[in-house]
């Protein structure tokens, strides 16, 4: 049986040619070794309104196992077995016969799994371009991209939280939690309790603000909910979906509320889980809403100015966990099923970009 280790071997970025992660078959559970597949090939000549993309970081998500399963979010082409897998990155422009893009410019935006990529730059793709602000461009792909628009839409948009609230997060030290959870403790005021999995996760969680946790690994999740909420939750930021979900509706305060970003936990499930207890959002005069980050595109400028004055103050820490190396990225995506991974996951295949404009 093939291990990831063994798919790794022996393979290695060349910047002569274009090297791929595609899919080789549907994933059937966790995705497998065997689910992908290295290809190459040699880098084009440009057309006209195009430019040559070199990358430099690759997000993982857990989306990313739906697309290898031939599904589309967000107006993406459905995957088909050879096709390089879907993913949000961060390059530079080498080359450039594109009018609006020059070279030496850095991008975030559809790149996929792949070390180069020739593009038209098309609203599709949904590139944008990335100021020089003294931080990495790593953040791209986390505070300063879709991961932290996520966290700033879900929970203002949806949450609308209020000071001296009691906030909940689940899935507390990922992508999205660990920025929501910073949120709550450091800039609306609110009385935190982050839920995670292991003593390490959960001491995290503290350190970025969390006043209590809950360990889902070692810990009863509906006793230490009740006793870590005496008057119920207020504002509840899902991003696990199944029993968390389903328990942390047991413990709702009057007009709460319940922002449904992610459901991993359901993700390599034959079937979703069932929600047998939405009558109590009845009973409290509570709300559930989820929401499309796609949806609140509008917000971008407001979101990351606010978001990199957060960080440059101190008052939120991005948390990144990087895996080296392109060849490594299947390995990667399997651990996010697994929880693995703290914070944003993302794959530096070459690092910081030079000569930025």
């Amino acid at each position: 049986m093939q291990t990831f280790a063994d798919l790794a071997t022996d393979l290695k970025v060349d910047d002569h040619g274009i090297q791929k992660w595609t899919v080789a078959r549907r994933p059937d559970g966790n995705v497998r070794p065997e689910d992908f597949a290295w290809r190459e090939s040699e880098i084009p000549e440009l057309q006209p309104n195009q430019v040559l993309l070199k990358t430099h970081y690759l997000s993982l998500a857990p989306v990313m196992r739906g697309y290898m399963s031939g599904q589309s979010f967000a107006g993406e082409t459905a995957l088909d077995i050879g096709d390089v897998i879907h993913g949000r990155g961060v390059g530079q422009v080498v080359r450039s016969r594109h009018p609006d893009w020059h070279e030496g410019q850095v991008v975030q935006g559809q790149i996929g799994w792949q070390t180069y990529k020739v593009s038209a730059m098309t609203p599709a793709e949904k590139f944008r371009a990335m100021p020089l602000n003294g931080l990495s461009a790593s953040l791209g792909l986390g505070a300063l991209g879709m991961t932290g628009l996520s966290a700033w839409a879900g929970y203002f948009n949806v949450g609308e939280p209020k000071s001296g609230e009691t906030v909940l997060v689940s899935g507390a030290v990922g992508g999205v939690g660990s920025l929501v959870i910073q949120f709550a403790a450091q800039i609306s005021g609110g009385d935190v309790v982050g839920i995670a999995g292991g003593p390490e996760k959960c001491a995290l969680a503290e350190q970025l603000g969390c006043a209590r946790t809950i360990d889902y690994k070692s810990e009863d999740i509906a006793t230490v909910i009740a006793a870590s909420l005496p008057a119920g939750l207020d504002l509840y930021f899902d991003n696990v979906g199944g029993e968390i979900l389903d328990t942390a509706m047991d413990h709702l305060s009057l007009r709460a509320r319940i922002v449904l970003c992610g459901s991993i936990s359901e993700y390599t499930r034959d079937r979703t889980y069932p929600l047998p207890n939405y009558t109590r959002l009845r009973r409290t005069d509570s709300q559930m809403r989820g929401f499309f980050v796609y949806n609140h595109l509008a917000d971008w400028d407001r979101a990351m100015s606010e978001m990199t004055g957060w960080i440059q103050d101190g008052r939120v820490r991005p948390v990144e966990q990087i895996t080296d190396g392109f060849e490594h990225m299947p390995a990667a995506l399997a651990g996010l099923y697994t929880g693995q991974n703290a914070g944003k996951q993302l794959c530096r295949v070459r690092g910081e970009p030079t000569d930025w404009i």
